[in-house]
């Protein structure tokens, strides 16, 4: 993960005292420097009112009463951190809270979900690939919207993305099917030829099934049928950060 930060800081509260270690380890792992803070319930809802803290990771056991009180001291904090929980099987993601994670049973996986939080703070540049001026506006509108840090920028049509692609360093695409000279499809296998680790989400008014799976076997993220709302956005967004499994093909095709 490449970065200009120095180094960020990250709370967790409400771990069990079993867990401190495995969360430690992960932090020494990261890939830049985190200064980790292991708190209590109440010492952590403290310490999110004090400010300084980038991450927080609250323990999918606090009390309701517990995790309402740290969410409600978020909108005040300086800078103000992202927030994610961490918690056991399935589990809805409560208003205020970025992702949940799911609970780490080993050192590495500490390390792993560490750097997918922290990946969250750093923008991801985006090209929205569209030959429809309006419709790159709308795609924008919608991506603004978002609860993930984007950086916008826009390609008229496929050659004119690739070549951005090839000068510029983007994490994501999201890619009209239907356009005229070179298609989506055609696209997209360009991209993943020649950028394999650009993520691109394929974007058409019909999601017809054999254009899905063609999609999906050349190596697209997701699959969302216009139109499409920031709650899509954020689901596909996801799967980009490494919050969720990858969904069937069903679910894709929204």
């Amino acid at each position: 993960m490449s970065h200009d930060l120095v180094s960020l800081t990250m709370l967790l509260i409400g771990v069990a005292e079993p867990e401190h270690e495995l969360w430690r380890q992960a932090a020494n792992l990261s890939s830049i420097p985190v200064e980790l803070s292991i708190c209590d319930a109440t010492s952590g809802v403290a310490a999110l009112r004090d400010g300084g803290a980038d991450i927080c990771i609250l323990d999918g056991m606090l009390p309701e009463s517990v995790r309402a009180a740290a969410l409600a001291t978020i909108p005040a904090a300086k800078p103000r951190p992202h927030v994610f929980m961490c918690a056991e099987g399935d589990c809805p993601r409560p208003a205020g809270v970025m992702s949940v994670v799911d609970k780490p049973v080993s050192a590495d996986e500490a390390r792993q979900t560490v750097e997918r939080c922290l990946r969250t703070k750093m923008p991801t540049r985006v090209l929205i690939v569209d030959d429809s001026g309006t419709m790159r506006s709308i795609v924008r509108k919608i991506l603004s919207a978002s609860r993930f840090l984007l950086d916008l920028h826009e390609a008229g049509e496929g050659i004119a993305a690739l070549e951005r692609l090839r000068r510029e360093k983007f994490g994501i695409v999201f890619l009209d099917h239907n356009m005229p000279g070179l298609d989506g499809l055609t696209t997209l296998c360009e991209i993943k030829r020649e950028a394999p680790d650009v993520a691109v989400v394929m974007m058409t008014t019909a999601a017809d099934e054999p254009v899905v799976e063609q999609a999906m076997a050349a190596g697209a993220l997701g699959f969302l049928k216009k139109p499409f709302y920031p709650a899509d956005i954020d689901r596909v967004l996801d799967r980009y950060y490494g919050f969720s499994a990858a969904p069937g093909r069903g679910q894709l095709a929204m």
